[in-house]
């Protein structure tokens, strides 16, 4: 596999993984569409020390993500493919440093392609390289960090324990403390299992390290403390960091066995490779514990967060992937291994069918709007992609498990991203999209009622206030809202007529009809104004 045309196979796996499809797909609400719209706005006000969304502070993250967003829009113009270049460039760099590592640690000529595989092709990680948010280039960073610790403890190299305080310091303007955490506990728990505290004591009081992290940071910190007073760096700590782990935020909770069930999903179709990994983590050499601590550490500390959503356990997944790779050559029989992703792909094959067959409660209008748009899109060219994909993947089942299984993972990310990732951007975006294009079209005031789909801001080219519209305005609403949106306007003025301008899937464009003028009267005159008077 890796004999004559090495470069092509690895373009292969980047492009399908990180590429294929980004130019054409719309962006997606909720984080897409408010990274890219903060980046629009930060150029249009040109403060790149903090953001706005909608002209309302964003608090979530830290600055690397929009300024990388903004040179991109800036170079290539604001549309989707600019916004998730960097995005796609980083995940591109996160595989070929998975790579370039594996390939020289391993005896076995199959694992890198084994590791890059799993990286490339597992839906999850496939997923935050095409979009455009921070968690791409933060996995790069935390990667980056990862190979240089363990080139410290495997070479005493100062130079690697430097890098790693330079990859803590960008993932820090990335997104935030946590890129700091994770090194310094996982490499905690391997010094304290290998008995190297004196290792770990001399990287963690590094003062060159520090110093190469406080010049990555503090610039950015002391100019946005500066600017507003701290209000962001305090907002950022407390809210997005100390709260979220504290608590539970926009409804994204979990229990502490969340990502036990999860992680075969966040792996899949490698989810057969879990229990052999983790048993050569256990068993296997310095560089396997290695791998499977700074992933248990990771799975740690955000099973006891109280905020939990799948792709924060891809923070912990890179040396997961190590561990892949290095069992190439004791994979697990071709049924089981195969097993994941044939099911998975006749799973989507099967949805134009399975689809009708889902409960949706017509009352509830947004869900309603979304699906009956999903079923339109389900076409021939739909049937047309999953049999060629299945016609992959039955080819790839007579070649050895490696290649079956990687072949098997192709078949279902192109199943991705040329049909299930179209039928789903035309239910869920395109009507938002047009949505927004017809409200910039008309030129009118628009305003948004407790809807937050931040594409409709970057597809209309301006910010969108929250709140009742005005009259003459136009407002953005949810189908599902319409009703309550209609009771406060009947509460908060004798005026609450809306004119419909648009309505597709779930989602309506309406406007507040104007203010009718009190008639005014003026008395006739008694006798007829003198010519002079009519030109003055």
């Amino acid at each position: 596999m890796s004999g004559r045309h090495p470069q092509a196979l690895l373009a292969l796996l980047i492009a399908a993984g990180f590429w294929l499809g980004s130019w054409q797909l719309p962006l997606f609400d909720l984080d897409e569409g408010a990274f890219s719209q903060a980046t629009l706005e930060m150029l249009s006000s040109g403060n790149w020390l903090t953001t706005t969304l909608d002209g309302e502070p964003r608090y979530d993250k830290p600055m690397l993500s929009y300024w990388l967003q903004g040179l991109s829009v800036s170079a290539f113009g604001a549309h989707e493919f600019a916004f998730r270049l960097p995005s796609m460039l980083a995940a591109t760099l996160w595989l070929l440093l998975l790579f370039g590592f594996v390939r020289a640690r391993s005896s076995s000529p199959l694992a890198p392609w084994l590791a890059a595989g799993a990286l490339a092709l597992s839906p999850m990680s496939s997923i935050i390289g095409h979009a455009a948010t921070a968690d791409a280039i933060l996995n790069l960073l935390l990667a980056a960090a990862a190979f240089d610790i363990w080139r410290y403890f495997e070479s005493g190299s100062r130079a690697a324990v430097w890098r790693t305080y330079l990859w803590m310091g960008l993932g820090v303007l990335c997104k935030g403390p946590v890129a700091i955490v994770i090194p310094l506990a996982a490499s905690l728990a391997f010094a304290v299992s290998t008995r190297r505290w004196r290792d770990w004591l001399g990287a963690v009081f590094d003062l060159r390290g520090w110093i190469v992290l406080l010049a990555v940071v503090l610039p950015w910190g002391i100019s946005c403390w500066m600017a507003d007073d701290g209000d962001f760096i305090r907002h950022f700590l407390l809210d997005h960091n100390l709260q979220r782990y504290d608590s539970t935020l926009q409804g994204h909770g979990g229990k502490f066995y969340y990502y036990i069930v999860a992680l075969p999903l966040i792996v899949l179709p490698f989810a057969s490779l879990l229990p052999g990994a983790i048993k050569r983590g256990v068993l296997g050499d310095a560089l396997d514990r290695y791998c499977l601590l700074w992933f248990g550490v990771v799975f740690a500390i955000f099973s006891m967060s109280k905020t939990q959503l799948p792709h924060y356990l891809l923070y912990g997944m890179t040396p997961l992937f190590v561990l892949f790779g290095r069992m190439a050559a004791r994979v697990p029989p071709k049924p089981v291994l195969l097993a994941p992703a044939i099911a998975l792909l006749l799973l989507f094959s099967s949805l134009p069918w399975l689809l009708p067959m889902v409960p949706v409660n017509p009352k509830r209008a947004w869900e309603a709007g979304v699906v009956s748009e999903a079923l339109a899109a389900f076409d021939w060219r739909y049937t047309l992609i999953c049999l060629g994909t299945l016609a992959l993947c039955l080819w790839s089942l007579r070649r050895s498990p490696v290649v079956a299984v990687l072949g098997c993972a192709l078949a279902l990310n192109l199943t991705l991203w040329l049909g299930l990732a179209p039928v789903l951007a035309q239910a869920q975006q395109a009507p938002t999209r047009e949505a927004a294009r017809v409200a910039r079209d008309l030129g009118l005031p628009a305003v948004a009622y407790a809807t937050y789909l931040p594409t409709f801001s970057v597809y209309r080219g301006a910010p969108t206030p929250h709140r009742l519209p005005g009259p003459g305005e136009l407002v953005f609403v949810r189908a599902d809202k319409l009703p309550s949106l209609q009771r406060a306007l009947a509460d908060s003025s004798a005026n609450a007529e809306l004119r419909p301008v648009f309505r597709r899937g779930g989602v309506a464009l309406l406007q507040r009809l104007p203010l009718e003028p009190e008639p005014t009267t003026t008395p006739a005159p008694t006798t007829a104004p003198e010519p002079a008077q009519i030109l003055r």
